[in-house]
């Protein structure tokens, strides 16, 4: 906070792609700060209020888009590492680092693919896999069989389930009630 500094004790100037300030202290100390805007203004519509807390920069840009951050160079400026068949997404981040969100992804689901499930998990697997696989009758028949039999009858036989009603068919050692 900027306590009890003057106006004549503040100078501020513009360039197209720079801001210069330096003010001087009621403690006698002099501060500067020089910043290398990411892009260009308007040095003529920018200004400068002190006002009794605070020094209000406001500066004029030419065009209206938005800027990811203050200071930097221009991404057309910049040398691209990737080639154009292969784009890449940069989301604006406070990080000091980038992540390739699509290759994590695309990691997950190869690491996914690749897991050894046992027991209930791999059956559960494999039924998955048979219905994302199957076609819209496989799709149709282990629906139907599985709706008609409470649970208890899973078929992809269509020609077969598509006949008749399939009946509740539980494990030997078990009982079906109807609640």
């Amino acid at each position: 906070m900027v306590k009890n500094v003057k106006q004549i004790d503040v100078n501020i100037t513009f360039s197209e792609k720079e801001l210069n300030a330096s003010l001087k202290l009621p403690s006698e100390e002099s501060y500067k700060l020089k910043l290398h805007l990411l892009h260009s203004i308007v040095p003529e519509q920018s200004l400068f209020k002190v006002l009794s807390t605070k020094i209000e920069i406001k500066m004029k840009k030419p065009e209206a888009i938005r800027w990811d951050k203050l200071e930097g160079q221009e991404k057309s400026d910049l040398k691209k590492d990737t080639p154009a068949s292969n784009p890449t997404h940069d989301y604006p981040s406070s990080s000091h680092y980038t992540k390739n969100w699509d290759k994590l992804v695309g990691e997950i689901k190869e690491e996914e693919k690749n897991e050894k499930l046992e027991g209930d998990a791999a059956l559960n697997k494999l039924f998955q896999q048979i219905y994302s696989d199957g076609t819209d009758e496989v799709k149709r028949a282990m629906n139907k069989s599985f709706m008609e039999s409470g649970g208890t009858v899973l078929s992809t036989n269509w020609s077969d389930v598509g006949k008749r009603k399939v009946e509740v068919n539980p494990p030997e050692d078990m009982e079906w009630k109807k609640y």
